[in-house]
């Protein structure tokens, strides 16, 4: 058995030393690679891994769960905030059964099952006031806690007792609500007038004022409707931004125009404007007639009536002024006589327009607009290099952008003087160029910065590529010539290491047997 093992040991020493540095050095390379590869596997196959059982629990929750899994023998973990409990993957969906059909976790809150438990015909009417006002604290924390951003919620109501006297007030419920906001989140306005809806709608008789809520540090929410949403400030912001937007877009358009008329950096313009952000609704009853040159209506209906009588004068007499009817002095009439008698009526009913309207108007008008322009003139030394025609027909331009600008209401009380006194013109030489337009200026250099980008990364990927192919083929080429060396090389200290032995082989024969050794060349000499 010794002899064996001496003689495996003898033939893999012998291996060994017959490799070269290069066939060594592969060799524990791979024998190291595939232990390193081995440990991996087995760590991985033999690892454990972990999945959550249950996720935003309390700490007495987390604390019973975990009792109860200890005192089971199941391997569990607590994250850092207490809220998670993980167990091995495998055991999550047998544990959750088993947990639950225990009433595990016990959240100490009241749900629809204490109705079942706790109710009975020994009730009282407190008693159901107090699980129905804890069922729905109970419901409201399990719905608040849903929503993004929120981990979980305390909600504290309270419920008006019933009166029996009928002068007595409408008593109306309260609510307080705490909210355990989850680390780097935040609520918006929108979401805080959610919950406020949320909390009122769930509660009879719970109005919005009645509610307050807050969340962990003390920081209060409240209420704002979405027409007194802004304030002061933000409505402030919110014209500048309008009226720096309109006066942007004018100025842009003219800097355009004037600047291909003149050249981009001979042109200047500012533009300042008062626009009126009143909102109006009024409603109008009009009347207007059908014909209006004659202001007349439409005829509806006509009604005529004529009467005529034909007969002599009846002539004077009798006694002046004796009759109970008559003018004293005033001359009588005789019983007989003729007379002619004319009478025409005509009622005419006309119909007018009758015009209701409901009119809205929009602000963002523009009250007033003035126009400041300086041009400088081809020769910036000379100002009159620039010709007045090219000055007014300028003023012109202007002129029409302020006619169409402006409100028509305005624009009716306005002279031509009044048009011309909002536009500047003047040409002087400038002293430095103008700075550009943000939003321009953005995008002209955007424009050929990103072309020049992806150019620069196409060409640089290209070069590396090319770099990478030539770096490839030469060092292919190295490794062939040098395995090629390699192994002339080992050939030759092969073929030199035989010829020492055999030369030590032959000087140590000639030294101890002569006789044969003298043999040997005689043998050899016969051969050649």
């Amino acid at each position: 058995m010794n002899e064996t093992l001496s003689a495996w040991k003898r033939k893999t020493a012998d291996a060994w030393s017959s490799r070269t540095k290069k066939e060594k050095g592969i060799l524990a390379g791979s024998v190291l690679m595939a232990t390193v590869f081995l440990i991996v596997i087995i760590a991985f196959t033999m690892r454990t891994s972990y999945a959550p059982l249950y996720t935003n629990l309390t700490v007495q929750e987390t604390g019973e769960v975990k009792a109860v899994l200890d005192a089971r023998g199941v391997d569990s973990r607590v994250d850092e905030s207490g809220s998670v409990i993980q167990v091995p993957a495998g055991m999550v969906d047998n544990l959750k059964v088993e947990l639950a059909a225990e009433g595990l976790p016990r959240s100490g809150s009241i749900d629809y099952s204490s109705f079942q438990e706790n109710m009975g015909f020994g009730t009282t009417d407190k008693e159901f006031s107090v699980i129905e006002r804890g069922l729905i604290q109970s419901e409201l924390e399990n719905l608040i806690r849903g929503m993004d951003g929120i981990q979980s919620a305390q909600v504290m109501v309270t419920l008006p007792e019933p009166s029996h006297w009928l002068n007595d007030e409408d008593q109306q419920a309260s609510a307080s609500v705490v909210l355990h906001l989850a680390p780097g989140s935040s609520i918006q306005q929108d979401q805080v007038r959610a919950l406020y809806h949320l909390v009122s709608r769930s509660v009879p008789d719970l109005p919005e004022e009645n509610i307050v809520m807050m969340d962990q540090m003390s920081r209060y929410y409240e209420f704002q409707n979405e027409g007194t949403a802004d304030s002061t400030l933000s409505i402030y912001e919110q014209h500048r931004k309008i009226q720096q937007d309109v006066e942007r877009d004018i100025q842009r358009q003219l800097q355009q125009m004037l600047g291909t008329m003149m050249g981009p950096d001979k042109v200047l313009v500012t533009v300042s404007t008062d626009i009126d952000f009143t909102r109006e609704n009024r409603y109008e009853e009009l009347v207007t007639p059908v014909d209006e040159e004659n202001m007349e209506g439409l005829a509806v209906s006509v009604e005529r009536i004529t009467e005529t009588y034909s007969g002599e004068e009846p002539a004077e007499g009798g006694i002046d002024g004796t009759g109970e009817t008559d003018i004293p002095g005033y001359p009588g009439f005789a019983a007989t006589g003729e007379g002619d008698y004319e009478r025409i009526e005509e009622r005419i009913n006309h119909d007018f327009n009758r015009i209701t309207r409901e009119v809205e108007e929009s602000p963002y008008q523009i009250m007033d607009l003035g126009i400041q322009v300086m041009v400088e003139p081809p020769d910036p030394e000379d100002p009159l290099s620039l010709p007045q025609g090219r000055l007014d027909d300028i003023s012109e331009i202007l002129s029409q952008v302020v006619r169409t600008s402006i409100s028509n209401d305005v624009l009716a009380t306005w002279a031509d003087t009044d048009i011309d006194e909002r536009i500047f013109v003047s040409a002087q030489q400038f002293s430095g160029s103008p700075e550009p337009d943000p939003v321009q200026g953005g995008q002209s250099w955007w424009n050929w910065v990103i072309p020049a980008v992806l150019a620069a990364v196409v060409i640089l990927l290209a070069v590396l590529l090319l770099r990478r192919r030539n770096t490839e083929t030469e060092a292919g080429g190295s490794f062939v010539i040098d395995e090629q060396a390699a192994d002339s090389a080992d050939i030759g200290e092969r073929q030199d290491s035989e010829e020492k032995v055999r030369r030590k082989q032959l000087e140590k024969l000639a030294r101890e047997k002569p006789e044969e050794f003298s043999k040997l060349v005689r043998t050899w000499l016969s051969e050649e």
